[in-house]
């Protein structure tokens, strides 16, 4: 009896630090992207008010007053991308803090890119979104983290659809159709809505398995960070369509 209730009591102890130990991990990751997304916007709006920066980026034809992205302006918009394939293939080889700073410095150039929503969006608009985008995005996040259903067999359905919806964008710049547009924004945030409890599942399910004292789990965080990122960005830019006001 007296073996059972010690047994009882380490396995009990055993639950608590496990517990603990995802909370630290889970907490970390959202402190990593809170921060992210922090530095993307004060760069994106600063950015936006720098008139030297937007004709850097843009050829703006002074009769029309049409804006077109010249070779610096790709390099801006691209070199997000290019950061995103650099963290993941080199998560073996850089250190953590190398991730760290990777991973900031690449939202900062993200806000840059982003930068020409200010131009064509109202302020008022853009804040608007960014609330009904948290709003969502934390109400999903937390069902992710809470519901007891597995979402895994879902992940690589989405991850098809969102492949799907690339291509489906690059054809629509090709050949524009405004009512294709409406339906890749529609199901773009689905797909990233359903995303974001994936994610947080999958990122609790890894905070079970990693020592969150350890190196590796730094790392781990920052990709766990970089992941719930990338789903906020591309929630909020897909709502920005039906909810942003556009300027005059």
């Amino acid at each position: 009896m007296n073996n059972w209730n010690i047994e009882q009591t380490q396995t009990a102890n055993k639950v608590a630090a496990s517990q603990s130990n995802v909370k630290a991990f889970v907490s970390s990751v959202f402190m990593y992207m809170a921060g992210a997304l922090l530095i993307t916007a004060v760069s994106a709006y600063v950015f936006s008010t720098m008139d030297g920066f937007i004709q850097m980026m843009y050829n703006i034809n002074p009769a029309t007053g049409a804006a077109k992205l010249n070779l610096f302006g790709y390099a801006i918009v691209f070199a997000p991308l290019v950061m995103v394939l650099v963290m993941g293939a080199g998560f073996n080889r850089l250190s953590a803090p190398a991730l760290f700073a990777l991973f900031f410095t690449y939202s900062a150039v993200m806000g840059m890119s982003l930068s020409s929503i200010f131009l064509v969006y109202t302020g008022a608009s853009i804040f608007k979104t960014f609330i009904v985008t948290a709003a969502t995005f934390g109400t999903m996040a937390a069902v992710g983290y809470t519901t007891k259903t597995d979402l895994t067999k879902f992940g690589s359905i989405l991850i098809m659809a969102l492949i799907g919806i690339i291509i489906a964008s690059i054809i629509n710049m090709i050949w524009y159709s405004s009512t294709m547009d409406l339906i890749i924004s529609i199901i773009g945030v689905l797909i990233f809505t359903g995303l974001t409890a994936y994610d947080a599942q999958k990122i609790k399910q890894l905070g079970y398995q990693i020592d969150n004292s350890s190196a590796i789990a730094s790392k781990f965080a920052v990709m766990g960070a970089l992941n719930l990122y990338l789903d906020f960005i591309n929630l909020f830019l897909f709502l920005l369509r039906f909810l942003g006001d556009r300027k005059n």
